[in-house]
């Protein structure tokens, strides 16, 4: 921010550790230990050259002089360069949140999905909507607005309450929130503070309707998918709840809940369907089978972590269990494991599988439902993802946000297929996309398949 008075102040620790570069704002930021103020006199010109090497110009001076007026007058302008915002609380609110949205989607799996009516209706796309899209909606929005008050929480979200509020609906409506009231109620155990009395029909619609943010280059808001890979949740196969906070166009921290993404990599040679199998060998307390897990990560932290979904009468003393994860270090095409959508609706297999075998890959696809993929990639099962739309599929920004700072932070690339970032800033879109999403594990892989993909565009019909 330009500063147009004289003169200024500058807090700087006179001990050796000074303090450090925000390279992203320019700004120095000091230690706060001990400090002092070096008072600096010049025009506005002097104070936007305060560079890096004017900084230790000063100092050096003030070594050998110590002579600066010290700055005893609280009317004098003084600034100094605030800490970087390292999102800790939302993250942890964040990630709590999603384990209690995990723990409403296998209740709403196991008690509805099995019926024959009631449990889930069909959207615009023609995708199977479940009573868990709008009960994790309703749920994620009142959390966030009672942990940082409903005036500071935006959210862009995949569902509105249009359908859901129609007379037609009213049955669907009642499940939604007797549901969203039984997810409430075991807040507590996840550490977090729960309503004081059950939730009303109003209270829910109004909770769903605050998702009604469309984004944008400015600003602070969460984008959520509250069930990612719906075919996948009704056929009882993977899905995941995503959840992402973006400040300023850039994904700032992402939580991804796969209730049926299991700990032990090993594990993913079982279908879901054999956990009812082990469940009934193991006892209900047993942690042999992880069968879920939360995978998080905060940008600029380098570190990306996963935990293990809540077990039963128990409570999340945080971190849960968690533990790094890493992206693989397999960088030959020929041993590298690669993710495509299940659905052919908006992606092409054909496609992907002669990019595939041009580049030297030689595994069979994994193909998975939802962003379970961008968690199959941070962990290491596998090494690359991709995904290119037919035409007129336009991305949203739910379906990867939280995704692609897991990947970043794991240790991965996530790129558009020019290589470019995904740009989240332009609302709920990914406006400006170059052909397709790829997510690799490391930079030699990726640098791979873009070239492959340029190679071989002009006959993908696509």
């Amino acid at each position: 921010m330009p500063l147009h008075s004289s003169s200024m102040a500058i807090k700087v620790s006179p001990n050796l550790g000074l303090g450090k570069w925000n390279d992203k704002h320019n700004n120095f930021i000091p230690n706060h230990v001990g400090s002092f103020f070096i008072f600096l006199r010049g025009n506005k010109t002097h104070h936007k050259a305060m560079s890096r090497g004017h900084i230790g110009c000063c100092l050096s001076s003030f070594n050998q002089t110590q002579s600066f007026p010290v700055m005893e007058d609280q009317k004098k302008l003084s600034f100094s360069s605030p800490e970087p915002v390292n999102y800790s609380q939302e993250l942890d609110v964040a990630v709590r949140t999603v384990q209690l949205a995990c723990s409403l989607c296998q209740r709403v799996q196991n008690s509805l999905i099995s019926k024959t009516s009631g449990g889930f209706q069909s959207k615009d796309d023609n995708s199977p909507v479940t009573v868990a899209d709008w009960s994790v909606q309703a749920t994620v929005s009142w959390i966030l607005s009672e942990s940082f008050g409903s005036s500071n929480v935006s959210l862009v979200a995949e569902e509105d309450i249009q359908n859901l509020s129609k007379a037609k609906a009213g049955g669907l409506l009642e499940t939604v929130v007797k549901t969203v009231n039984e997810c409430l109620a075991e807040a507590p155990r996840y550490g977090l503070k729960g309503p004081k009395m059950a939730l009303g029909t109003t209270e829910v619609l109004e909770a769903i309707s605050r998702c009604n943010s469309i984004g944008g280059p400015t600003g602070r808001f969460w984008a959520l998918d509250p069930v990612d890979g719906t075919l996948g949740f009704v056929r009882g196969d993977q899905y995941a709840i995503a959840l992402a906070l973006i400040e300023d166009g850039e994904v700032v921290l992402g939580v991804l809940g796969c209730p049926n993404y299991p700990m032990r990599k090993e594990w993913l040679n079982y279908h879901h369907r054999y956990h009812r199998i082990i469940s009934k060998l193991t006892p209900s307390t047993s942690e042999s089978w992880d069968k879920g897990c939360v995978i998080y990560a905060r940008r600029g932290s380098g570190e990306a972590w996963m935990q293990p979904l809540l077990h039963v009468n128990k409570n999340l003393v945080w971190p849960n269990s968690a533990r790094p994860v890493r992206v693989s270090s397999i960088d030959n095409p020929s041993l590298a494991t690669f993710c495509e959508p299940v659905e052919k609706a908006n992606s092409s297999h054909s496609f992907t599988a002669g990019l595939a075998h041009s580049v030297g890959l030689r595994k069979q696809p994994l193909r998975v439902y939802s962003m379970v993929k961008y968690a199959a990639i941070a962990r290491g099962d596998a090494e690359i993802f991709m995904k290119f739309a037919r035409a007129g599929y336009k991305e949203k920004i739910w379906d990867h946000a939280a995704g692609v700072v897991i990947i970043q932070e794991a240790g991965g690339v996530v790129t558009d297929a020019g290589g470019r970032p995904l740009d989240f800033s332009k609302g709920i879109y990914l406006e400006g996309l170059d052909r397709g999403v790829i997510a690799s594990a490391g930079a030699n892989l990726h640098d791979k398949i873009i070239r492959a993909v340029d190679a071989s565009w002009d006959s993908s019909a696509l």
